[in-house]
């Protein structure tokens, strides 16, 4: 269980709220295969105040996905305030997340994401006014410095603590690491000693191995998975079991992967009609590929499609090869 402020989740894994990726379709996914609570991927607290029509539809939370975090990046704490207070009285979201680790260039010129990582007192302020505004509980999602020689996530975090903020995630990587390297987990086991509100790890979990060594090594409260959850929500599945019952549930087969496919894409059809569904699911198709025999061959194919149609058929070919395979011919003679 994860308690932040008045909002419990069921289990301490938490889906990282990743640009692109986690829209409703993906979210309501990660939700039925465990996940304990979901980020919704970060929108710009201007476009919010200047109610932009396609960051209001990025609003939308899906009820059966609760509980949920909404992340909003900016640099001007007026302008936080503001959009903050429209997702708390606007949205049914849980949680108000506030970004302070995104590395992107075109992001940190504005004084948003990780640039707030070089100013603990800005911070501070920053977060107490935000709180003053709104009644969901405000978190922040952290990197642990600007670079190596800017590393401030202990006095970041207590800034967020003394602002009210209810948690802090922390990404064991600097801005300047991009994803490149390692996560530093002994900086956040550091965090994790420093403050009292619940925190959140983040870094280097592609597995529920790594998930359970996390809690182990830093004695976070919650996992946050990001690129380790791409194509594949059986990891939030199995390190969810694994976490709460020691069981690890054996990977899917193709068939299964190629089912849940085709779900996010209708659900993301449903979402954003097939003409943009379809292009912004080859990206996921070669995600939910990966590592399977044969896929690189696919990916070309997959690239080329425009409609539900053309993904549906190259993803049945590929299932069928895998039932009329020798072993599987083989394991079939055997069952019967």
């Amino acid at each position: 269980m994860l308690k932040i402020g008045d909002v419990v989740a069921p289990n301490n894994v938490v889906l990282a709220p990743m640009a692109g990726v986690c829209n409703p379709a993906f979210r309501l996914i990660a939700r039925e295969f465990g996940c304990g609570l979901v980020c919704a991927e970060m929108v710009s607290d201007k476009a919010i105040v200047h109610g932009n029509s396609r960051t209001m539809e990025m609003l939308y939370v899906d009820e059966r996905e609760k509980p949920l975090s909404l992340q909003i990046f900016g640099g001007d704490t007026d302008t936080l305030v503001q959009a903050a207070k429209y997702v708390d009285q606007n949205t049914n979201a849980d949680i108000i997340d506030i970004n302070m680790g995104c590395p992107v260039p075109k992001i940190t010129k504005c004084d948003a994401g990780a640039r707030w990582l070089l100013d603990p007192s800005r911070i501070e302020e920053m977060i107490r006014t935000v709180v003053g505004s709104v009644n969901k509980p405000v978190t922040v999602k952290m990197r642990i410095g600007w670079d190596s020689e800017h590393i401030y996530v202990l006095d970041n975090a207590k800034a967020v603590e003394r602002g009210g903020g209810a948690a802090v995630s922390v990404h064991g990587r600097t801005r300047e690491q991009l994803y490149t390297g390692k996560a530093d987990w002994d900086i956040i086991r550091q965090v994790k000693e420093t403050v009292s509100i619940p925190v959140i790890g983040n870094g280097d979990v592609v597995t529920p191995e790594d998930a359970k060594r996390m809690i182990d090594e830093t004695g976070v409260d919650g996992v946050m998975i990001g690129r380790g959850a791409l194509g594949n929500p059986w990891m939030l599945y199995r390190t969810v079991q694994y976490l709460t019952k020691g069981e690890l549930p054996p990977e899917p087969e193709a068939q299964e992967k190629m089912r849940i496919a085709v779900l996010h894409m209708d659900r993301l059809i449903k979402l954003k009609g097939e003409h943009v569904a379809i292009k912004e699911m080859r990206k996921h198709m070669a995600w939910y590929l990966k590592g399977m025999k044969g896929a690189a061959s696919l990916k070309n194919s997959i690239m080329e499609q425009t409609t539900r149609q053309g993904m549906v058929s190259i993803l049945d070919d590929y299932s069928a090869s895998f039932d009329n395979s020798p072993e599987n011919q083989e394991e079939q003679h055997t069952l019967h």
